[in-house]
């Protein structure tokens, strides 16, 4: 069964997705202290202190797609770029030099620029430099992701969005991403493929954020029973200002948010909880203790933004067309969305070591399972 099919019968729940609904109801003070308190104890019980650190790392800005929320949307009029296989490697000498080894590489989706070849290639020069890489890219057919699995890839991270089907067909008006069924199964597919770990979540902001998180929950809990073998790890971004001015038609407030992280952590007390820099450095560290297992930081959103790579190759396109080159143009490509949290790598670790936390820059070697 499809967890297309479980989504639209929600909300004929199970019985952990109903303690989930009603971890999420309106809560006084005390109740949410208590609900903290037993976040943190579970996640210390599975987790222990630590904290996986890992940044992002944009590879192209080119989409075909229009996401009206979304700063690479086709029709918007930015800055765009594909990095080559010697500038990403550059970025992630960066990177690397900064103490990260686990990366996520993302991109927009444009076959023309992202495919395979391309890909398996960035990821045999990245291996070396890292012992962990996911990725982050338009959804593939299980056997497009085999190679990349065998080229280093280990984690797949995609987000449905919303999961809810009339918002969808609104917020995506063109390109393959409008297929809501396609999206919503590509957990499976890249299970099937052979990644190690496998990443979910909603962007919210786009639908109310309780019926969001409810549908999400349902995800995680199929996904652990159909992707048993994979570590499974959830994301709660919220939506920030890009290119295109989107304005979120809903709103998810800071104790809203930790709440929700709560509510995740006492359900599925093993699974991890991402938290990236989209929240403001304040928040993001009051949150840390609430559940939260793995954090990005020191990040860029824009291919090229560590260390300026692919200046040179930088155009303008225009509801998808490339515009004619542009010599008053001197900047790096425009990124997918604003960050909140602008501090280093180094400041964020150590303020996570003086809040009893451990910074951990890697956690896994590829050696492991290498014939």
């Amino acid at each position: 069964m499809s967890f297309a099919t479980i989504l639209d019968r929600l909300p004929a729940q199970s019985p952990l997705v109903r303690r989930f609904a009603a971890l999420l109801a309106p809560v006084d003070d005390v109740r949410f202290e208590e609900m903290a308190q037993k976040a943190r104890a579970l996640t210390r019980q599975n987790f222990g202190r630590t904290m996986r650190m890992f940044a992002p790392l944009y590879l192209s800005n080119e989409c075909i797609n229009n996401c009206r929320y979304c700063g690479f949307s086709r029709d918007n009029a930015i800055l765009r770029v594909t990095l080559t296989v010697e500038e990403v490697v550059e970025e992630a000498r960066h990177l690397a030099a900064q103490g990260f080894r686990q990366v996520l590489l993302v991109a927009g989706e444009h076959p023309k620029f992202v495919n395979g070849g391309y890909l398996s290639d960035c990821l045999r020069a990245l291996r070396p430099h890292f012992s962990s890489i996911s990725l982050e890219l338009g959804p593939m057919e299980t056997a497009e992701y085999e190679p990349l699995v065998e080229a280093g890839a280990e984690g797949l991270v995609v987000y449905q969005e919303t999961y809810d089907r009339g918002v969808y067909a609104e917020m995506h008006t063109s390109g393959p991403k409008r297929d809501f069924n396609w999206r919503l199964d590509c957990p499976e597919r890249a299970y099937a493929a052979g990644f190690r770990r496998i990443g979910v979540g909603a962007l919210f902001g786009l639908a109310a954020w309780r019926t969001e998180a409810l549908a999400l929950a349902a995800h995680v809990e199929y996904l652990l029973k159909r992707c048993w073998r994979s570590d499974l790890t959830v994301s709660l971004p919220r939506l920030r200002p890009a290119a295109g001015e989107f304005v979120p038609p809903f709103s998810l407030g800071d104790r809203a948010l930790g709440q929700m992280i709560c509510a995740f952590r006492i359900c599925f007390p093993r699974v991890g909880i991402v938290l990236s820099t989209r929240e403001p450095a304040p928040l993001r560290d009051a949150l840390a203790s609430l559940g939260v297992t793995i954090m990005s930081s020191g990040s860029h959103t824009e291919p090229g933004g560590y260390t300026g790579q692919g200046r040179a190759a930088v155009h303008r396109t225009i509801r998808g067309r490339i515009m004619p080159p542009d010599e008053s143009v001197d900047s790096i490509a425009t990124g997918q969305f604003e960050i909140s949290d602008d501090r280093s790598p180094g400041e964020v670790a150590s303020v996570l070591r003086s809040r009893g936390f451990e910074p951990v820059w890697k956690d896994w070697e590829q050696a492991l399972v290498t014939r």
